[in-house]
């Protein structure tokens, strides 16, 4: 039996490898151009229950029935990434910040470029809402998946950025 489980989950931005370990969801990934997707057989059961409701909970929000997420989670990095991450929880569906505003969040208001770069290191997009941060003077800025994606889920919460 192997500690971690994951599932793929067809969704409006593609297909997306959820996977996580019993301690919670550790893992969204974009899985781009029909690549095949490896599921993990045989993971522990609290990995296995984790998967699942993210899958569902993810269901949910694509089909517009969810606006949080109610997981654990597992993530794994830097304590300022950390940081960065628990920021981003914070911003409610439908809303944005900037990079600069995110940084003051953290108590960093002059990290906005350190926190842009925690932000693409995010194991959970999604979840972890990265798509909510906007450049300097409400511009799309980067996300790690591409820009249609970050457009995309911004306009699934009603939310329209300048191309």
């Amino acid at each position: 039996m192997t500690g971690v489980a994951s599932a793929a989950l067809q969704s409006p931005v593609g297909t997306l490898l959820v996977s996580a370990s019993p301690k919670g969801v550790t893992s969204i990934e974009f899985v781009g151009g029909g690549a095949p997707v490896r599921v993990a057989a045989g993971a522990d059961p609290s990995a296995e229950r984790h998967v699942a409701a993210a899958v569902q909970q993810l269901d949910e929000y694509f089909a517009g029935r969810r606006r949080e997420f109610e997981l654990a989670l597992d993530l794994r990095g830097t304590p300022f990434q950390a940081l960065a991450w628990q920021a981003l929880l914070r911003i409610p569906f439908g809303a944005t910040v900037t990079y600069g505003q995110q940084a003051a969040m953290i108590g960093r208001p002059t990290a906005a470029r350190a926190v842009g770069s925690a932000n693409g290191r995010n194991p959970v997009p999604i979840v972890v809402p990265c798509h909510r941060v906007l450049a300097a003077g409400s511009a799309l800025g980067g996300y790690s998946s591409g820009l249609d994606v970050k457009r995309a889920l911004l306009a699934l919460e009603g939310v329209s950025v300048a191309a």
